[in-house]
């Protein structure tokens, strides 16, 4: 080792030279542009036939048709209105069962073990049952959607409140909070995290459900749309379908994680 070597900080010594490339964020659509030229490439030259995979291009053709007559904009009309109805009283019935088991040891014992059955069945082969309660309308649809969204925010929500610091129930105490007021100022706020963990994964399944839903002898929404055009072979409409699914969920995470920077804004993680 040379004495210029020793002269110099121990950190300095350590630390590599790394070489940081400018601007990745741009790197990270390599990839799926890649494959979206590939899939077009290959519909292009037949050796994808549109049978059985239309080409991106015959995709936005079809996507764009569809936005002008008015029939996109319809069946996501009536689709938003679905999940909007199965999510409210899905989100209503976890988070009350959640509360009621996770803020008394009764309230558990009398909750919980019918949740986890129900939890176990498998949600979409209760479909011939729902038809034969409910009929083919929309509320065994909308119940379908409800039973998908709850589990996920009752689990959630559970374990966060029973993952609130026991001091902060002593505090309460402390401060003669009553039961109510210990809700809403301790336990509710302990326990948003996880809340808003199950809300995001309770979107989810609601987009799946609503996927099966749909399909149940429905006359109108984006699984009838689907339904219709698997009929006819029309897989161009069938994907424009399923990509405004995927479009429906990346907008309602992103205004849950939205809602979550709000309300944790108390709480900082490992990268702040």
């Amino acid at each position: 080792m040379t004495s210029t070597e020793l002269d110099l900080p121990v950190a300095s010594r350590a630390a590599p030279v790394r070489w940081r490339l400018p601007g990745t964020g741009w790197q990270r659509l390599v990839s799926p542009l890649a494959l979206l030229a590939l899939w077009q490439l290959t519909g292009s030259l037949g050796l994808l036939p549109e049978r059985l995979l239309a080409a991106p291009a015959t995709v936005a053709a079809t996507a764009l048709d569809l936005v002008t007559s008015g029939t996109l904009p319809e069946a996501v009309a009536v689709s938003l209105g679905r999940v909007a109805a199965g999510f409210t009283v899905g989100a209503v019935a976890g988070v009350g069962f959640a509360l009621v088991a996770g803020l008394s040891r009764l309230g558990e014992y009398a909750v919980d073990p019918p949740m986890q059955m129900l939890r176990a069945l498998p949600l979409f082969g209760l479909i011939p049952l729902f038809i034969l309660w409910f009929g083919i309308g929309e509320t065994p649809k909308i119940t379908l959607l409800a039973l998908g969204v709850a589990f996920p925010l009752y689990l959630n929500t559970f374990a966060g409140v029973r993952g609130v610091d026991a001091k902060l129930g002593e505090l309460g105490a402390v401060l003669r909070l009553g039961r109510g007021e210990l809700v809403r100022h301790i336990v509710l706020p302990g326990a948003l995290p996880q809340v808003l963990v199950g809300l995001r994964q309770s979107l989810g399944v609601g987009w799946l459900a609503l996927i099966v839903a749909e399909q149940i002898n429905a006359d109108s929404g984006l699984g009838y749309m689907i339904n219709t055009a698997r009929e006819f072979l029309r897989t161009d409409v069938i994907v424009v379908g399923l990509l405004v699914y995927c479009a429906l969920g990346l907008v309602t995470d992103s205004l849950v994680r939205v809602v979550e920077r709000k309300a944790l804004t108390w709480r900082r993680g490992l990268l702040g």
